[in-house]
């Protein structure tokens, strides 16, 4: 039964209500062999979380299926670098482990970030690396790193609780390597340039909202005529320290103001199903790095204009800096190659419908480990 049917009362009950439970999610994996033999198989190469899962009572496993691996080798052959590096391996699979019990009913249209058991060195997040379970279009699904979704679930056992995946997680990666790859190139070279790139990945719990490169463009004029310290000032202005900010919280009241890393307050507004920072757009939200989280944003923040407000009903927001202009070529951006290409596609967020947080990147991955095998090496 697949994740689209969860809300029939049938399945509900078959699932939730049934007399029968084994004693384990290891007991349930040996039942269901002929689908999950190849995560048995790995889970036996790292027996802590082996033993955890044995014993655990109150998580929720997702469980790549056999396919799920098979489909993950053909697509990036370097993955099975996984299946001999234990350490590596123990952290892709914790990522897939998720602290608590969530049932079909949990999945709802407004999204929801739990904790997994995936932490430090692969994750620098208070309780977890997160990950997003959201109701899209009434099929359960899963947002992993980049925003990659699953969304082919297989309800098997909700009192322990494992659910069959269709595809491998992929684990959040470190913060620029996420930049990067999902066209941030002219974030990632201004955080480069002003000395900001290091810092900002090592943060623990932060929230960054991450200007565009069509941003960048558009204060053109001023950015080639940024001192480094103006810059890191200006960079400093979109972060959140010490506080992981995903959109369900943001968009719970009309007007939040949030305290930055440069020193000065920002104002996240709420126009219906719309966020905005200042006067800049939210245009991709709860993009999961190994540090927080990140929205990407269409206007460049200014620590000189913390009055600036939107005009909601504008299709382009005006700049918050006075007196620029645009440019043809992308500021920052010299010597910043991108690794994965990716497609945007639309997704609902709590039930807002087509056009809210577009764009969200799928498509061509990396190995669901490469950011785990770069942190633990």
């Amino acid at each position: 039964m697949k994740g689209r049917d969860l809300h029939h009362p049938a399945v509900r009950y078959m699932f939730e209500h049934h007399d029968f439970q084994p004693d384990s999610l290891t007991e349930i994996l040996a039942q269901d062999n002929a689908t999950l033999s190849t995560l048995t198989s790995l889970l036996q190469l790292v027996p802590d979380l082996f033993q955890t899962l044995s014993t655990a009572q109150n998580i929720t496993l997702l469980a790549p299926s056999n396919e799920a691996f098979t489909n993950l080798l053909s697509r990036n052959p370097r993955s099975a670098e996984l299946m001999t590096n234990p350490r590596a391996l123990s952290g892709v699979l914790q990522y897939h482990v998720l602290s608590g019990k969530f049932l079909s009913t949990d999945f709802t249209t407004s999204p929801i970030f739990p904790s997994t058991l995936l932490s430090n060195p692969f994750a620098n997040v208070t309780g977890g690396q997160k990950l997003q379970l959201t109701l899209l279009n009434e099929t359960a699904s899963l947002f992993s790193g980049y925003k990659q979704a699953s969304s082919d679930l297989t309800f098997a056992n909700s009192n322990n609780t494992l659910h069959i995946i269709s595809s491998v997680l992929t684990v959040p990666a470190p913060l620029s390597q996420t930049l990067s790859n999902i066209n941030l190139t002219s974030l990632v070279g201004a955080l480069t340039t002003a000395r900001l790139s290091s810092g900002t990945s090592s943060l623990q719990d932060m929230t960054l909202f991450a200007p565009s490169n069509p941003a960048f463009q558009a204060i053109g004029s001023a950015a080639s005529g940024l001192s480094d310290t103006d810059l890191a000032n200006i960079l400093g202005y979109h972060l959140v320290p010490s506080r992981i900010l995903f959109s369900p919280r943001l968009l719970a009241q009309d007007q939040i103001v949030l305290a930055t890393l440069q020193g000065s307050n920002l104002t996240i507004r709420r126009d219906g199903n719309q966020l905005f920072v200042n006067s800049a757009r939210v245009i991709l939200g709860d993009v999961l790095v190994g540090n927080g989280v990140v929205h990407v944003i269409d206007n460049v923040l200014n620590p000189s204009n913390t009055s600036a407000t939107p005009d909601p009903a504008a299709a382009t927001q005006a700049p918050a800096f006075a007196g620029v202009t645009p440019v043809a070529d992308i500021p920052f951006t010299s010597g910043i190659v991108p690794t994965t290409t990716f497609v945007p596609v639309t997704v609902p967020l709590n039930g807002a419908g087509k056009g809210a947080f577009a764009a969200v990147p799928t498509g061509v991955m990396l190995a669901a480990g490469a950011a785990v095998l770069a942190a633990g090496m």
